[in-house]
């Protein structure tokens, strides 16, 4: 215990610095916070391959907040217990307890969660709310031990954080069981405001109080401590009114406590001021927890008018799940990230110089830092496209990362300073900082590269340029008049549908996208582009002077036969005949090309600089060809079940993406996929098995999922979804069967057939084993361009160039199934369509077992069947066993199917 005096003297100063330096000198605290690395360290991984290899959102908002933030506060907030009420225990055996506890929980909740395994999860989260629950309890204890001292209820802060993460961990297992709508969005909302608002909130602001003016080096403002005092039940309250609120389903209660949180924060907002007033952030520790605190704030009103805004539940957990990765990343990844680069510098002890030291390389490239991890989350916040949103998502990661070896470099730099303190006497000299021109170069880079990502991920997008190609004027005199036109596109149709101009005048349309869910935009044939428009998006065309009648209609496929055409009708006398270059006609090819692409420059026929046109894919359509070097085929294998009888809870996450594809031999298309691959992930269960499929748009138009294999209300889950956009599906498997999933938005025909659709199996009770279990699912494929998307003249008119079994023409006579004789093969069969039935057949086999539509046809020992006919949409499978070595073609036997590419073998083997 120090003594009165020197108490007086550190309270005066404002803040704990000295004792920070007095106990940190000694080397144990830092390697405590070695973890903390580890957990971001793990986030920053799981981000960056996320592009690559899916995974949910959630798991990297765990490692950072479970993990990393839960981590540090258990070590820090104990740390300023002591600093605050002046004490000198440590406990370091009870303190690493408590830590290998929570890292154990959260290492067995990260884990089981995914796996769906809910005794692992379980037993983690127990682990968790343990070690926080004794946490809580220790610095009680020291606090009722405790002489009155004048920061106190930073301390009671504490207390009553760790009191939520228990019942946060005790929701989160509640949804880990599987729980189903409206309880599951209900909870989700209740459990990140416990954890969020509750634990990780109330740790920051108590720590904050005297912590934010000994980071600027300034002392605390008067009254800071009674203003905390006064915000502590506020908080506490809001908490427990907003958990309440969402558990309760009432709306309105949840965003008032939302509104109760932010009066509290405001109420310790003067100190904090006062602070900031007297002394501006100089160095990167300081801006970096301003700027989290900002986020906080922004975020918290932000979600509090958009709970008190939803229109139901479901919205609520829309608005706030667009709303997690900015109250992860922007307010508790800088605040943890801030505190840590101030906080470790001086817990490594050493006197002035060597704080210095590491103060100097955690300080180095701030501004840079600050400017790209802000102004990134600030561009991923706006509407843009979603190529843009993941080059700002990029750079904003590595700029968080970037703190990470240099907390490393530090510890170097610190003890590097101890080693020789001559050299760092020296280096003292050179005054701290840098200089203001550095400052705003630095700056000025970091606007640059989220510039540069914004202009990198509008190049990628062809919808996103746009521009006139051809003349609207048809040598008509210009008048010097303009007119400005609105028009909303909605529901498949623009508004208004035609549009007069007189003769002569400019023309501007305004465009709106005032659809709720889907992407469109204007492409005229002159070549004038919207650009995509994602939903609530304005863009203004710039038309030109208008001499003669111009056709418009919306590019994303499938729209423009669905009626959503545009009329430009001039008025009053045209001064000059037209000419060819200014005739309609003369542009015809960009209304009718042959890849059935409707108008979109990048894919019609010739530009109009003269560049060779496209190829149509059916030009390099060779059935008999090999496949190119590299080609792999699609696994047809079913995959196996769990060994565990009972029910489970399966999840998965699916991003639609735009990728192109081989399809045939020497034929790629640009598919929409879940996942990459047409036909999507295989899902494979029995009946009453939970599934929470989270589906994320990261294609370049609007989509939508719809799984057959659950039966609930469509208007929510099989929602359109703008790119950018997630929401999660859950379902529970009530009957066996081979059930099709596919995208659901308009026109529906088109976004199946260009590659959105796949297929869950759940089996039926008590079915038999079998030595191999195949999949097999036919679609159709109607060619564009080569390396272009669906041709919706050829959907429209039912003329498939191919029709595939998983996705490529004929792939399993270049990669056969195998089986050996005398084993039973189960072969599962889903026809996806669009429009064409199958009837499978194995040449040289006969089925003794066939199953469709949930029911059997015909049970083994009961005779023979020679196909299974199968419309689109239905599935089913057949048993059957080869009696002698050889190859065994599997085909649609719609011959015509067949010789289209439904064709694949049987290798059987001795």
């Amino acid at each position: 215990m120090s003594s009165p005096r020197e108490r007086a003297r550190v309270e005066q100063a404002g803040g704990e610095q000295a004792v920070v330096s007095r106990q940190g000198s000694r080397g144990f605290w830092p390697l405590r916070d070695l973890p903390v690395l580890v957990w971001l360290t793990a986030t920053v991984v799981v981000a960056l391959v996320h592009p690559f290899v899916p995974a949910p959102r959630w798991l990297m908002i765990h490692l950072l907040m479970l993990g990393a933030v839960s981590h540090a506060i258990l070590v820090w907030s104990r740390y300023f217990t002591d600093a605050l009420l002046h004490s000198a225990h440590e406990d370091r055996r009870g303190q690493n307890r408590r830590l290998l506890l929570l890292n154990g929980g959260v290492i067995a909740v990260v884990i089981g969660v995914p796996s769906a395994v809910w005794p692992l999860t379980l037993l983690g989260a127990t682990a968790v709310g343990s070690a926080v629950l004794w946490h809580g309890w220790t610095i009680l204890r020291r606090l009722r031990a405790a002489l009155p001292a004048r920061f106190g209820p930073s301390v009671r802060y504490y207390v009553a954080a760790a009191c939520f993460l228990p019942v946060g961990a005790g929701l989160g297992t509640a949804l880990a069981r599987g729980l189903t709508d409206p309880w599951h969005t209900r909870l989700v909302v209740a459990h990140a405001a416990v954890n969020l608002l509750g634990w990780v909130g109330l740790t920051v602001v108590g720590t904050l109080v005297t912590l934010w003016p000994t980071m600027l080096r300034t002392r605390i403002a008067a009254g800071a401590e009674r203003a905390a005092a006064r915000a502590l039940p506020v908080l506490v309250c809001s908490v427990l009114v907003t958990a309440s609120g969402a558990s309760a389903g009432l709306r309105p209660l949840a965003a008032i406590g939302i509104a109760g949180y932010v009066t509290g924060l405001l109420l310790t907002a003067p100190a904090f001021v006062d602070a900031l007033r007297r002394k501006p952030p100089a160095e990167f520790p300081a801006w970096s927890v301003l700027a989290g605190l900002t986020w906080l704030v922004v975020t918290l009103i932000t979600l509090g008018a958009g709970i008190g805004a939803a229109s139901s539940w479901p919205r609520v957990h829309e608005v706030f799940g667009w709303l997690t990765p900015f109250l992860a990343a922007g307010f508790a990844a800088q605040v943890l990230l801030g505190a840590l680069s101030y906080l470790v510098p001086v817990a490594l002890g050493g006197g002035p110089t060597t704080v210095r030291a590491a103060n100097e390389v955690l300080d180095r490239g701030a501004p840079l830092r600050l400017v790209v991890t802000n102004a990134g989350l600030l561009l991923c916040a706006l509407p843009v496209p979603s190529t843009v949103r993941v080059l700002a998502s990029i750079l904003v990661l590595v700029a968080l990362a970037s703190t990470l070896p240099l907390l490393l470099l530090a510890v170097r730099a610190s003890r590097s300073a101890k080693a020789h303190p001559t050299s760092a006497r020296e280096s003292r000299r050179v005054p701290l900082g840098r200089p203001a021109g550095q400052v705003s170069g630095l700056a000025a880079t970091g606007v640059a590269l989220v510039v540069m990502a914004v202009a990198a991920g509008v190049a990628v997008d062809p919808a996103a340029i746009g521009g006139n190609t051809a003349s609207a004027a048809a040598g008509v005199t210009a008048t010097g008049k303009t007119t400005t036109v609105e028009v909303a596109a909605h529901d498949m149709r623009f508004t208004p549908a035609t549009i007069s101009v007189p003769a002569g005048n400019r023309l501007e349309i305004v465009l709106t996208n005032t659809d709720g869910e889907d992407v469109h935009d204007l492409v005229l044939e002159t070549g004038a582009n919207s650009g995509r428009l994602s939903p609530g998006q304005t863009a203004r065309v710039e038309v030109g002077v208008v001499g003669r009648d111009l056709d418009g209609w919306c590019s994303v496929i499938g729209h423009k036969q669905m009626g959503m055409v545009l009329t430009v009708h001039v008025t009053g006398a045209v001064d000059a005949p037209d000419t060819e270059a200014g005739s309609s006609g003369g542009h015809a090819g960009h209304q009718h090309g042959p890849g059935g692409n409707d108008g979109d420059p990048s894919h019609a026929d010739t530009d109009e600089t003269g560049d060779t046109e496209p190829t149509s894919a059916t030009d390099n359509l060779d059935l008999m060809a090999d496949p190119s070097p590299g080609w792999a085929d699609h696994d047809a294998a079913l995959p196996p079940l769990p060994t565990l009888p009972r029910s489970r809870v399966h999840r998965r996450t699916f991003v639609v993406r735009d990728v192109v594809r081989e399809v045939a031999p020497g034929v790629t298309q640009r598919l929409w996929t879940y996942g990459g691959t047409a036909p999507g992930p295989v899902l494979h269960g029995r009946v009453g098995d939970r599934f929470e499929i989270t589906l994320t748009n990261d294609g370049s138009v609007g989509h939508s999922i719809d799984f057959h294999a659950g039966a609930l209300a469509p208007q929510r889950p099989m929602r359109t979804l703008a790119p950018g956009q997630s929401l999660t599906y859950r379902f529970r498997a009530t009957r066996a069967g081979v059930w099709m999933y596919h995208c659901s938005t308009m026109p529906m025909s088109a976004h199946i057939a260009n590659g959105l659709f796949g297929a869950v199996v759940i089996e039926p009770p008590h079915l038999p084993r079998v030595d191999r279990s195949y999949l097999l699912v036919q679609s159709e494929l109607y060619l564009g361009n080569q390396g272009g998307e669906v041709d919706v003249t050829k959907l429209a008119a039912e003329d498939p160039d191919l029709v595939v079994f998983n996705g490529f023409a004929n792939q399993y006579d270049h990669a056969p199934l195998t089986a050996r004789v005398g084993e039973r093969v189960r072969v599962w069969v889903l026809d996806a369509g669009p429009n064409r039935p199958t009837s499978f057949h194995v040449v040289g086999g006969q089925f003794d077992t066939t199953y469709a539509e949930g029911t059997y046809l015909l049970r083994r020992g009961n005779g023979g069947a020679q196909s299974l006919g199968l419309q689109p949409a239905q599935g089913g499978f057949v048993e059957l066993s080869f009696p002698e070595p050889g190859d065994y073609p599997f085909v649609s036997h719609l011959m015509i199917d067949a010789e289209r590419g439904a064709h694949g073998l049987f290798r059987v083997s001795p």
